[in-house]
């Protein structure tokens, strides 16, 4: 059963979220707007930053080694959302992992297509490699389009002989933009932020005519053996809840150590609710855990 914080946030998020089938720029606008009132601690510092000339964000809270790296994609069905929007997200992660934050502004759709937003990510973990960052000192983590985005950042370095990171944060991941996940369905009524409409809408402008089924666009088809430690946080009431589970049994059947956690009751990227919600505190603490225990940022891996 859902407590009154749970209830007070679906509600607002049935009242107040934005409609992803909307006209791009008017739901960026509507998501920008909603992104701007999550409240921002007032320890934490931020500086823009170029990673290989992609812009985005520095974050630094209070104790965090120097040499560790939080590389964040933001979420927003590769089409909205931004660094600025989720800096206090990405931010609260990167201290809960005892890390620096870099949130970066990889190109969004449809402006720029698939596979940009790869490119970009791979460009930006490079840069942070030539900055002289040991790869084992960089964790990537990513929600939604961005959790997708960062499955696919691992296989694409992977695959190019790339030093990997120590580890991965997958939230309420999108890696299956046909959508054929029984959850798009099966969830759509206790979903209150993502409806099969949205994501389809927003994957062709993504896609531009391309195949769904590409590797690097759906991650859930990729092979996803030889890849670092991955943690999957996903609510049982969200629509891409059977993504997170995919991810999970694929990566595990091919070897790669994976870590699935089902959050009863909880929606789409609670995390960013911390403010009002137990649950988002409790899931950003347990996956700085598991980031820090990897990287070593403090000293116990």
């Amino acid at each position: 059963m859902a407590d009154a914080e749970l209830e007070q946030l679906i509600a607002g998020l049935r009242a107040n979220g934005p409609d992803l089938s909307a006209p791009v720029e008017q739901v960026r606008a509507d998501f920008e707007a909603m992104l701007a009132t999550i409240p921002v601690a007032e320890d934490l510092r931020f500086a823009p930053v170029e990673l290989g000339g992609i812009p985005g964000i520095r974050t630094e809270a209070p104790g965090a080694a120097e040499d560790a790296a939080l590389l964040y994609l933001h979420g927003g069905a590769y089409v909205i959302g931004s660094a600025q929007g989720y800096r206090a997200l990405a931010a609260e992660l990167a201290r809960a992992a005892c890390a620096v934050g870099y949130a970066i502004d990889y190109r969004l759709a449809p402006e720029h297509v698939f596979p940009a937003a790869v490119e970009d990510a791979v460009i930006a973990y490079r840069a942070l490699l030539d900055r002289g960052t040991d790869a084992k000192r960089i964790v990537i983590a990513g929600d939604s389009a961005g959790g997708g985005l960062a499955l696919a950042l691992l296989v694409a370095l992977r695959d190019r002989g790339q030093p990997l990171p120590a580890a991965a944060l997958l939230i309420s991941p999108w890696a299956d933009l046909a959508c054929s996940g029984g959850s798009i369905a099966s969830k759509a009524a206790e979903d209150p932020s993502l409806t099969e409409a949205g994501l389809r809408a927003n994957a062709a402008h993504y896609l531009g005519g391309g195949d769904a089924g590409h590797p690097l666009a759906s991650p859930i088809h990729a092979d996803l053996s030889g890849l670092p430690p991955i943690l999957i946080q996903v609510g049982s009431a969200e629509i891409l809840l059977d993504d997170a589970v995919r991810i999970g049994a694929a990566a595990g059947a091919a070897g790669t150590r994976v870590r699935l956690d089902i959050w009863p009751h909880m929606v789409h990227v609670w995390h960013a609710f911390g403010f009002i919600l137990t649950a988002g505190r409790a899931a950003i603490t347990e996956a700085g855990d598991f980031l820090a225990d990897h990287s070593g940022s403090r000293g116990r891996f």
